[in-house]
Order: C-alpha cells, then structure tokens, then sequence
C-alpha cells in the first residue's frame, strides 16, 4: 500500500459511507455501511459502485463490549480477528488484532479525554461544526511481541465530514498491512458510532 491512506467518512449521509485513498489518490476501499444492524456486518468493496467485494467483515454479537469481528476475504478465508478488550476499553480504547489464534498488533487509543471532548462538542449546534477543525482523536497500532509502533491513525482537520490518515512507522509484510488497515477501518467505524 501506499501510505499515507485518507479515510473519509460522509457525515451528512443516513448510512455511513467510507472512503480510502492511498498517496496517489486511487481508491483502496469503500465502505457504505447499512443504516439500523443490530450486528455488525461490513463489507469492503474496491470501488464505490460496489461492483468488486474484497473483504467481509462480521461481529460475533450484538452486543460489542468484548465482540470480536472476524476480517474475511471473498471466499470467506478469516484474515484475521479484531477483539475489543472489554473492561479495558472502558476508558482508553483498547483492541487486539488476532491472526492465527495468537495477538499479532495491539491498537490503542493515544488520549481517550481528545475522543469524549470531541464527542461532546460535535453534539453542540453551530459550535459541532467546528469540532472537525479542533480536536483529533489517534490510535496507535503496535506488534503485539515487541510494542514496536508499525501503525498510526489519526484525525484530520475537516469540514462537514470525518476524515482521518493512517501512517506507516515500521516495516510490514503485506498480509500484515492489509489486516492492521482493516481492523483500523472497523476501529473507526465503531468508534464513531459510539461517539
């Protein structure tokens, strides 16, 4: 991939529309997520007519507290696993990237006060609007065995939409890349859905 990858989410949408872009603009995803699902279900598509499928990605339960989301490819072969860590996502986002059965990136948010801030502020008429241009939440992706930082994503200075930018800080394999982009990409989305 090439990074820097944008991530635009459509605010102004009734179901949640994701765009990711690599450095040279081309289109890496697209998301558009179904409006009132009690369980997560998401697939990825590699263009906005929705035409090519690339991955599926499902939560195990309805309720998320400690849902795990399996990433699958078109032929329904798990990629991999993303595990929100229950009670210590409680304060501080908190995920684990499984692959195989064993930890393989552990994702965690970098100042859960910027997350509520923001939340809090989006919520205000007028002054909400601004929210986009004030405060932006990060989370850092680390390996699991060493803590070494491989993956950042953060929040972006925007107007009437969300967007955020995802940097590489190490070397990956691509299979690695492609796993900890996905479970970033689910990150998001069930963070912005809980504020």
């Amino acid at each position: 991939m090439n990074f820097p990858l944008d991530i635009r989410f459509k605010i102004l949408a009734i179901a949640q529309q994701i765009y990711v872009h690599d450095s040279g603009g081309r289109i890496v995803a697209y998301v558009k997520q179904k409006a009132f699902k009690l369980k997560e279900d998401v697939t990825v598509f590699g263009d906005e007519a929705q035409t090519r499928a690339l991955y599926r990605i499902r939560a195990d339960r309805m309720i998320d507290f400690s849902a795990q989301y399996r990433i699958e490819d078109t032929a329904g072969g798990e990629i991999g696993t993303v595990q929100r860590m229950g009670m210590k996502s409680f304060w501080r986002s908190h995920y684990e990237v499984h692959r195989g059965g064993g930890p393989l990136f552990t994702i965690r948010e970098e100042n859960p006060w910027v997350k509520i801030a923001d939340g809090m502020i989006s919520q205000i008429p007028v002054v909400g609007l601004l929210s986009g241009y004030l405060l932006h939440p990060a989370y850092n992706v680390t390996r699991a065995d060493s803590g070494a930082a491989v993956l950042r994503a953060h929040k972006r200075p925007a107007f009437l939409e969300g967007r955020f930018q995802i940097d590489a800080s190490g070397s990956m394999s691509e299979e690695d890349e492609r796993l900890g982009v996905l479970s970033i990409l689910m990150i998001l989305l069930l963070e912005r859905a809980q504020g």
